[in-house]
């Protein structure tokens, strides 16, 4: 007898529920359809309403629980991007003029052979595939997503780092013209670039993800285009977007939420439900088209892929 088993970062269906099931008109139409059609029909409907059409080629999620997933709507307009502006709103306009192709990746650190690669040849050497996955912000708010990417671990074997190199340091474009928060200089939000970090063991899990694009076509510029780190088990600040460099480092980068409130943003950035920010608490978290608060799960529920990388950590301390 054969046994499927699903993969342990697939989650059930009714952790989100999509903002059309409120207030959009024609979404309940088609959910009081239900009883005439497919389950999986009905929220295909109501998902990709408004989603411009697929563009890259990719290995889907199966989906096999019939995930609701948050709306391309949503994902795409509610989004923090300090180098545009600190209005999760008005991320998405601002953003549209900036210009990911062409764009190029910087690899260097403790690698044999430092490249410059264009993100579109880096794109075609690694087959892509869908990841539906949580994300949950450190000020309180969480979405699950239909990314579509590639494991960081298979780009870092392709590099062969050195065995000192103990980290991975990953650092967004420097780009006045492009992002107008970095061209406000000793007034800007927050110290560029962008500078983000993992541990190696951290970087190697399966879960870690090198996103391109989500519901079947590429990153919107809001959404960290062309190219972007994706962490499930930690809040989303540690996903750094628009990556230009990833360095293999010995020591542990200081990323920049650390440098800029060491009290209150750490290294690790995992979501912990037993740790609360010191302006709020991360007890429970508000789904984006969700009524009510939920409770927040330890590592995001991701607890059984991931805990063993800090088996011997005070997770209050290594916050």
């Amino acid at each position: 007898m054969n046994i499927i088993k699903k993969p342990l970062w697939q989650i059930s269906e009714n952790e989100v529920t999509s903002e059309e099931l409120f207030d959009n008109r024609r979404s309940f139409l088609k959910l009081g359809a239900a009883a005439l059609v497919a389950n999986s029909t009905v929220v295909d409907l109501l998902a990709k309403e408004n989603v411009p059409p697929s563009n890259l080629q990719y290995k889907k999620d199966p989906n096999k629980d019939d995930l609701v997933l948050n709306s391309y709507e949503q994902i795409t307009s509610y989004n923090n991007f300090y180098e545009f502006t600190t209005s999760k709103e008005g991320v998405k306009k601002l953003a549209q003029s900036m210009n990911p192709n062409p764009w190029s990746i910087e690899i260097d650190g403790l690698i044999d052979k430092p490249i410059t690669v264009d993100v579109q040849d880096l794109i075609k050497k690694y087959t892509l595939e869908e990841r539906i996955y949580r994300f949950r912000c450190v000020e309180g708010w969480s979405m699950v997503v239909p990314w579509i990417g590639f494991s960081l671990s298979k780009l870092i074997k392709d590099m062969n780092p050195h065995s000192d190199a103990k980290y991975v340091r990953f650092e967004t474009r420097l780009d006045k013209k492009m992002f107008p928060d970095q061209a406000r200089g000793s007034f800007a939000t927050i110290p560029y670039p962008y500078i983000e970090g993992l541990r190696m063991d951290e970087a190697m899990s399966d879960l870690t993800l090198v996103s391109v694009g989500l519901y079947g076509k590429t990153l919107e510029n809001q959404n960290g285009a062309p190219l972007r780190l994706v962490v499930p088990w930690k809040y989303g600040f540690k996903s750094i977007k628009s990556i230009s460099r990833i360095s293999f480092v010995k020591d542990e980068p200081l990323n920049t939420w650390q440098k800029s409130a060491p009290h209150e943003y750490g290294f690790y950035a995992n979501v912990n439900p037993k740790v609360d920010h010191p302006r709020w608490s991360q007890k429970r978290e508000r789904v984006l088209g969700k009524l009510f608060k939920q409770r927040t799960q330890l590592f995001n529920g991701y607890q059984e892929e991931v805990a063993a990388f800090y088996k011997d950590m005070d997770l209050r301390k290594n916050f």
